[in-house]
């Protein structure tokens, strides 16, 4: 139905919407298996379907890590190049750098882009995986489903939208936004999924303030809420409220147990965090970032972010419902077990055995591409405007041929596109510069 709000993730980038819908079934197949063997539990939902995405991204973390460790194993090598060619801004310089910097990224078997397209990869599916957390009822039926008859019996009710729009907490910051045109033209299934995103986010104290407000719904809201909270119940805490949430109720109620919880999981999110950033390679060794150097100003950022993130993490999981700080401990406990076994992998790799391997690899390209038979002829039908330019100043035939020699050394060593226009282009140019010295 056109203009219906639904609760699944929709995003401007049909990509990120697609994963959320496959990460979706994942999720509705875990939870379908715990309730079959009679556990539905939430909490426990989300912890094994973050150990199986992050399970199924161990191959692209291992080469992002391989990438970090390496780096910083070759970060002396590349300043070097570095201040080698500092200053110099002419073309021939140039080249050579990215040469230079080219056979060193080759020697340690690493791309340039490596730790980057490992990121851009993972992006989408961490983003994804967050919004299918965030709203579980949308992508699992039975949760979904529990929310029935009560929303069918709050749609028909007068008030009953007006009350949960402006009294319900989670509703002042519901990103779907209220469409009231929509509300007014009674579409059902716009109102419907509407107050399932609502009350999926909404704490105790809403519910009974629901229940305040409609007394002869409270048969259908006590069922309703009662099986939400056995889906919801995790470790003695009902996850769907906020961990501020808990700590306030707690002052309250002088419930120390719940004051507990709810300062427990703001704290272990920040924690777990930042043991997994101190655990990953850290760039430069700690050394003074040049601030010349593109990728020490880079690193330098990664540096900060990641004093910042656990900063956020706890600030993020105080005022979100529990279970999103549950999936962020769940992962970053995850990230830093595989970090400490990627980390131990890594250490027992002979890092010049590999450095030799990678080196000779690279050099048996370089020779296998010289000696290239279509390359040559290539860089022969290249020099053709240039033997006209010779024939035509009345050089001897032994000249021609040396400066024709010259411009496919020249051609056959630079590193660029042989079959590019500025391949063609320098071809001519170090002719004439040959030319103007004689």
């Amino acid at each position: 139905m056109s203009g219906v709000v639904l609760t699944q993730y929709q995003s401007k980038f049909k990509l990120f919407t697609l994963i959320a819908k496959l990460l979706g079934y994942l999720m509705e197949g875990i939870f379908n298996v715990l309730n079959a063997i009679g556990i539905p539990n939430i909490g426990l939902a989300i912890i094994i379907f973050t150990l199986v995405i992050y399970l199924c991204l161990l191959p692209l973390t291992y080469k992002q890590q391989k990438f970090s460790k390496l780096q910083s194993k070759m970060s002396p090598e590349l300043k070097a190049i570095q201040a080698k060619y500092k200053g110099k801004k002419d073309q021939d310089s140039m080249l050579a750098q990215n040469q230079e910097i080219k056979e060193l990224y080759a020697k340690y078997g690493v791309s340039q882009t490596g730790s980057c397209i490992q990121l851009l990869i993972q992006m989408p599916i961490l983003f994804s995986l967050y919004r299918v957390i965030y709203s579980i009822p949308a992508y699992v039926g039975t949760v979904k489903n529990a929310f029935y008859p009560l929303v069918e019996q709050l749609r028909e009710t007068a008030g009953a939208t007006d009350f949960i729009q402006n009294s319900i907490s989670s509703a002042k910051s519901y990103s779907g936004q209220f469409n009231n045109a929509l509300f007014t033209a009674g579409d059902q299934t716009y109102v419907e999924n509407t107050f399932i995103d609502v009350l999926n986010k909404a704490n105790t104290a809403d519910w009974d303030a629901l229940t305040s407000q409609f007394p002869d719904l409270s048969t259908f809201i006590a069922s309703t809420h009662e099986k939400l909270n056995t889906y919801n119940f995790f470790l003695g805490l009902n996850i769907a409220n906020s961990p501020k949430y808990m700590i306030t109720t707690a002052f309250a109620d002088k419930n120390f147990l719940l004051l507990i919880g709810g300062i427990a999981v703001p704290f272990l999110a920040a924690f777990t965090q930042w043991i997994n950033t101190k655990l990953m390679p850290q760039p430069n060794n700690g050394e003074k970032p040049d601030p010349d150097d593109p990728t020490a100003q880079m690193a330098q950022s990664m540096k900060t972010m990641n004093i910042m993130m656990p900063i956020m993490s706890a600030i993020f999981c105080l005022q979100l419902p529990a279970g999103m700080g549950l999936y962020w401990i769940a992962g970053a406990v995850i990230r830093s077990i595989q970090q400490i076994l990627i980390n131990k992998h890594i250490d027992k790799i002979d890092i010049d055995s590999e450095i030799a391997k990678n080196s000779e690899k690279y050099q048996k390209k370089m020779e296998k591409m010289k000696s290239s038979k279509s390359l040559n002829v290539y860089a022969n039908m290249s020099t053709k405007n240039i033997s006209n330019i010779a024939k035509s100043s009345e050089l001897s035939e032994e000249e021609i041929e040396e400066k024709l020699q010259h411009s496919r050394d020249v051609y056959l060593n630079n590193e660029i596109r042989k079959d590019s226009l500025l391949a063609k282009a320098n071809m001519v140019r170090d002719y004439n510069e040959y030319n103007d010295k004689q």
